[in-house]
C-alpha cells in the first residue's frame, strides 16, 4: 500500500503545479491499482481461487509488469551513461539550446538549469553563437525562444550579438531542424563543431535526432534535472523514445 500512496502523492503534487503528461500521470494510473489492489485483495484471492483461467491472466499481467519495469531501469542505466559530460576538445562553432516549458514568462526549473549549463558552456567558448529554440507555449504570448534569450541576457550577462532565437518548434526535431537554417545563414555548416544543450535524461535521445536531421559533429551536454521531478521526467523520456522510433525521428 506504501508503493501505491507513494506514487498517487507524488503525481498528485506534480498536477498541482501544472504538470500533466505521461511521466506524472502513469505514477498516478499505477498508485491507484496498488491500492485498489491492496484494498481488495480478500476479493480478489477469492475470485483468482475459482478460475483458473483468471489465475492465468493474473499471473501474466505481473509477469509483463516485472518485464517492463526491468526494460525501464536498463533504459535509464543507458541515460545514466550517456548524459556524463562529454570531452569538447576543439573550439565550437554554435551551442544549440533546445526549449521546455515556460510559465508567465518565466524558464520552468528544467529549462533553466539548460540555459545555466549553455551560460556556462558559451562562457568557455566565447566565439559561439548561441541558438535558443522553442516555440509558444499554450497559454503564453511569448515564445520559449524570447524567454530564453532574455533569460542568458539578463541573468548571464550574453552579448546580443551572440544569441540566435528560433520561436516557432513545437518539438525536439523541430528544435533541430529550424535551427540549421538560422546558423546557415551565419556561416555556420552543419557538419561545424557545435554542442546540443538539453536536460540529462533528453541527451540520449536528442543525439539520435541530431544526427537524423544532418549535425554531423555535434555533441549532447545535459543539465541535471531538478530532483523533485527527475524519476518522473525519465519514465515519460522512456515512451518520448518509444514514439520517437514509431514516427521516424532518428
Amino acid at each position: 500500500m506504501s508503493v501505491g500512496l507513494l506514487l498517487l502523492g507524488d503525481a498528485l503534487v506534480l498536477m498541482a503545479h501544472g504538470m500533466f503528461n505521461l511521466g506524472v500521470t502513469l505514477p498516478a494510473v499505477l498508485g491507484l491499482a496498488f491500492l485498489v489492489i491492496c484494498g481488495h485483495h480478500a476479493r480478489i484471492a477469492q475470485k483468482l481461487g475459482c478460475d483458473w483461467r483468471l489465475r492465468l491472466l493474473w499471473r501474466l499481467g505481473w509477469a509483463l509488469l516485472i518485464v517492463w519495469f526491468a526494460s525501464l531501469l536498463i533504459f535509464w542505466m543507458q541515460l545514466l551513461l550517456h548524459s556524463r559530460a562529454p570531452d569538447i576538445s576543439s573550439p565550437l562553432h554554435a551551442i544549440v539550446v533546445l526549449g521546455s516549458a515556460t510559465r508567465e514568462g518565466q524558464p520552468s526549473r528544467t529549462l533553466a538549469a539548460r540555459l545555466d549549463q549553455a551560460a556556462l558552456l558559451a562562457q568557455q567558448q566565447p566565439q559561439a553563437l548561441v541558438v535558443v529554440s522553442g516555440g509558444v507555449d499554450f497559454g503564453e504570448s511569448e515564445s520559449e525562444g524570447q524567454v530564453m534569450a532574455r533569460y542568458l541576457r539578463q541573468r548571464h550577462g550574453l552579448a546580443t550579438q551572440r544569441l540566435v532565437i528560433e520561436g516557432h518548434s513545437t518539438s525536439t526535431a523541430l528544435n533541430l531542424k529550424w535551427s540549421l537554417p538560422l546558423l546557415h545563414e551565419r556561416g555556420v555548416a552543419a557538419d561545424a563543431p557545435m554542442a546540443i544543450v538539453t536536460s540529462d535524461f533528453h541527451t540520449l535521445r536528442a543525439g539520435w535526432i541530431a544526427r537524423r536531421n544532418g549535425y554531423a559533429n555535434a555533441v549532447t551536454v545535459g543539465a541535471s534535472t531538478p530532483a523533485s521531478i527527475r524519476v518522473n521526467a525519465w519514465l515519460r523520456e522512456y515512451f518520448a523514445v518509444l514514439s520517437g522510433w514509431l514516427l521516424g525521428e532518428f
